[in-house]
């Protein structure tokens, strides 16, 4: 569930936020769960340049991010592609497999982004339908520092 008890009632939408609960030094949940939220993150979230911040089978997805002001904001948060994510991803990864070779493949492709795209930066953000076109800020900070976190962890494992 991405909220429990909420004013709304529950809301099993499947968004990167569980991440956090793995990710983080200590995860209140059992290697079991924690490798049920990394599969099913891998599974209907991962893109080649971040995460879905909403699964691409939920009735309110929207794959690309683009248009006036108002519909950019209603796909911000239903489906657009977040490049930071990968940051919580890889390190939730590293946890649950124990494999750095296989976590930093995850950041391949955004080493590729860097010579294309904003040269040298991580963009804010990607649509969520392939080929994951860049979008927002060509230059990202949150993006980059996740980016490199999650790569010096892989290196450091």
């Amino acid at each position: 569930f991405d909220v429990i008890d909420g004013p709304g009632g529950d809301d099993a939408s499947l968004r990167p936020n569980q991440l956090l609960t793995v990710s983080l030094p200590s995860s209140p949940l059992d290697p079991e769960q924690q490798r049920a939220v990394v599969d099913a993150c891998a599974r209907h979230l991962l893109t080649s340049y971040g995460l879905r911040s909403l699964a691409a089978t939920h009735p309110q997805y929207k794959g690309r991010y683009e248009g006036d002001e108002r519909r950019r904001a209603a796909a911000y948060h239903q489906g657009t592609v977040w490049a930071w994510w990968l940051g919580p991803f890889v390190t939730a990864h590293l946890r649950v497999y124990r494999d750095p070779a296989k976590a930093a493949s995850f950041l391949e492709p955004i080493a590729n982004h860097l010579k294309s795209h904003g040269l040298g930066s991580v963009s804010e953000a990607f649509d969520g339908d392939p080929p994951f076109t860049p979008r927002g800020a060509i230059a990202q900070a949150w993006s980059v520092a996740e980016v490199l976190r999650a790569w010096a962890a892989c290196h450091t494992f």
